[in-house]
């Protein structure tokens, strides 16, 4: 059984994707991919970022949003979007097995249509330096799984 869903929605750079797969894989995370993305899943980029490791991810790829929400299914207290936008601070969210970490593209981030439907959901990567617009995308990821694996661990110890 994995322990959380990480979903990129439209990854545009190869290597943020292979990263973290590989990460996923060290956190026995679902890696879930919503197309259309802006490379080849075999691009030697993605298998150098995910080293052999890639072909132990817990892979599942969705054409669209809808086709994801369809399929999975998640109540909107699963769904966990980060974005530079949100207000809340991501150590706010209450992470669990069931949630989805949902992360956008590397040059637009997520569509303002998921904030207006999903808005208590959104959550953000503190930066205190004004010179810095965003992270890189496979930094933020790490940084917030490796958040929800400490909260889910804790839990799990703790119950």
């Amino acid at each position: 059984m994995h322990k959380f869903n990480v979903v990129l929605y439209r990854p545009e750079i190869p290597g943020n994707t292979g990263t973290i797969g590989r990460s996923c894989l060290a956190l026995n995370a679902r890696l879930i991919l919503i197309r259309p993305y802006g490379f080849d899943l075999s691009e030697k980029s993605v298998r150098r970022a995910g080293l052999d490791y890639w072909k132990y991810v817990q892979l599942t790829e969705y054409d669209s949003w809808e086709d994801f929400m369809a399929s999975e299914k998640p109540t909107t207290s699963q769904l966990f979007f980060l974005s530079t936008k949100a207000q809340k601070n991501y150590y706010h969210a209450a992470f669990s097995p069931s949630s989805y970490l949902v992360f956008g593209q590397e040059t637009k981030g997520l569509p303002k249509s998921l904030f207006e439907e999903f808005p208590s959901q959104f959550f953000k990567i503190p930066m205190y330096s004004d010179k810095v617009r965003s992270l890189n995308l496979a930094n933020a990821a790490t940084a917030v799984m490796y958040e929800a694996i400490r909260q889910i661990d804790y839990t799990s110890q703790t119950t």
